[in-house]
């Protein structure tokens, strides 16, 4: 799992969390694995999720600025050219051919 920092120079306020018994022994058992205590592996779990949440808010937003400017324009990329596109980019990472050209909008109908 990545992980997310949290500087222990942060000031905190503490807080109760009643977890059901199977998964607290469940999150215990990871936490061991991970070579960390129960709470310092809570506290960089709940980070890492508002950290994803955050990212998915953001593309999300990205998204939606996107399609408004595509619509706006009446320029953009056909989702067929887009999917080969990245197809040759895989096969350019694997060494399996030359560096696919760059993908151009087009206008769209």
């Amino acid at each position: 799992m990545p992980t997310t920092s949290v500087s222990s120079n942060v000031s905190s306020k503490p807080t109760s969390l009643k977890l059901p018994a199977e998964l607290k022994a469940q999150l215990q058992d990871v936490a061991k694995d991970a070579g960390l205590s129960l709470h310092a592996f809570m506290v960089q779990t709940l980070a890492d999720s508002v950290r994803r949440t955050r990212l998915r808010e953001a593309f999300a937003l990205d998204s939606m600025t996107a399609l408004r400017d595509m619509k706006a324009s009446g320029s953009g990329h056909e989702l067929g050219d887009v999917r080969a596109y990245f197809s040759e980019l895989a096969n350019h990472r694997k060494g399996l051919q030359a560096k696919p050209q760059e993908l151009l909008p087009t206008r769209l109908a």
